[in-house]
């Protein structure tokens, strides 16, 4: 290779690299400085460092050779200018209203002004008096099309049912991120249930919401508001549960489904570098480089991933519903992350969840992608749990349109409801949590 080719070479290696060392001295500087002023703080830092260096490397060069040290510093510069600069509003935009349902917006005892949507009985003289609460998972996520059709399908057999959107999420009013805790959550649901006014109520919570609902019962003043308690899907409800990791259901659809269409924040350098670094505790819930409101807006439905996927059994792999429409869609990445964190930091509520006396039913998916541990806990630590339905043929969202899932899933809760015989085996009970672990169910 000609001398002045590997020189050429050598310059570009240099180059690249000051590059580089410019990008990661910027990120560096976002985490130091937790995003201050939408990230420009750490692109003036990470600027100066790089014409100081850039001057220091010029000084001894000819006059026309003195630019070339700041050219990697001119497009370390740009690249990372792209990062401060908003490109969805930062003021919260939040979904239209549904066709199908009316929204409401009720201001709760605690603060918290929730968007309520209210499924009359279709058949009001079907006996069932006791209204029923559904609580969505997430956390801080707008309730899917998916979640109304199910909700509707029991109003069809005669329920009452309420449903909330937790606060933060869907068309529920924001609040300051350092108030978005697991207890408040518990509030909110006792506040929920008083300005309904109807006395107890039957609580189906599935997922983030089911934690909610299992901190409910291990609350005495919240539980005396529960008639009866359907804990779907539950994630980690304490400190505790949250560091146990492993054994899961059957495989799920995560590395099997096609992945999601759509557009994508995280193809914008403002927001991958946000929530990349949310995700990794690099940045802070209530970091200044995206605004609660703005991280809203820009988040979509393709940005969670093979999340979704993982909701569903390997064999639905090629055929997982549309969950949501893009305008209905409603996901706050950082009040989830802060809910998330309060419930790791909390201590154990085994004491407490043993004294319950709340009649409850744990439903556990056979494709589950929850942690086995985080469910069979809580059966081991409830008394008040009468029967556990393990749903075959199913993912984590056991109801999802999918052939029969959602009669099978509503025939389980409207037996329990009424107390009627359980359509299927009470498996696994307390005494069979052993096998059930060793089986890999």
């Amino acid at each position: 290779m000609p001398t002045s080719a590997i020189r050429l070479a050598g310059r570009m290696s240099l180059a690249l690299a000051a590059f580089a060392t410019l990008v990661v001295a910027f990120l560096t500087f976002v985490v130091l400085t937790d995003g201050a002023g939408s990230g420009l703080a750490a692109w003036l830092l990470a600027l100066g460092v790089g014409t100081a260096a850039a001057l220091w490397r010029s000084r001894r060069r000819t006059r026309a050779a003195r630019l070339v040290p700041f050219l990697p510093v001119i497009a370390a510069a740009a690249l990372t200018a792209s990062v401060c600069v908003p490109t969805a509003p930062t003021a919260r935009q939040y979904p239209p209203a549904l066709p199908f349902v009316a929204t409401e917006h009720w201001s709760l005892a605690t603060g918290s002004r929730v968007a309520v949507y209210h499924y009359p009985p279709a058949k009001p003289d079907a006996g069932h008096a006791i209204p029923l609460v559904y609580l969505n998972g997430g956390p801080v996520r707008g309730i899917s099309l998916l979640d109304h059709r199910f909700l509707q399908l029991l109003a069809q057999q005669g329920y009452d049912v309420y449903t909330y959107e937790q606060a933060g999420g869907g068309r529920s009013d924001l609040l300051p991120m350092d108030q978005y805790t697991i207890s408040r959550s518990v509030q909110d649901l006792t506040a929920f249930i008083d300005r309904l006014g109807r006395g107890t109520t039957d609580v189906l919570g599935f997922s983030s919401g089911a934690v909610v609902l299992t901190r409910a019962l291990a609350d005495p003043d919240a539980a005396t508001r529960l008639h009866r308690a359907i804990i779907a899907e539950p994630g980690p409800v304490d400190g505790p549960t949250t560091g146990i990791t492993g054994q899961k259901g059957r495989e799920s659809a995560r590395d099997l489904a096609p992945a999601m269409t759509g557009p994508r924040s995280t193809n914008v350098p403002r927001y991958a570098v946000a929530f990349g670094l949310l995700r990794l505790g690099l940045l802070t819930p209530h970091n200044a480089l995206v605004g609660q409101a703005e991280g809203d807006n820009a988040f979509t439905a393709a940005d969670l991933g093979s999340d979704t996927a993982s909701a569903y059994c390997a064999r639905d792999a090629h055929r997982i519903p549309v969950e949501d429409s893009a305008q209905n869609f409603s996901f706050s990445p950082a009040a989830s992350l802060r809910i998330q964190q309060t419930v790791k930091d909390s201590p154990s509520i085994a004491p407490q969840l043993r004294q319950s006396r709340t009649p409850a039913m744990l439903m556990i998916a056979e494709c589950s992608s929850q942690v086995r541990q985080w469910e069979t806990t809580i059966l081991a630590d409830d008394p008040a749990i009468q029967r556990t339905q393990y749903m075959p043929g199913v993912g984590h969202h056991m109801w999802n349109g999918l052939d029969d899932n959602d009669d099978r899933a509503a025939a389980v809760i409207t037996a329990f409801l009424q107390d009627k015989p359980a359509p299927l085996p009470n498996y696994p009970t307390r005494d069979e949590i052993p096998a059930f672990l060793h089986d890999h169910k």
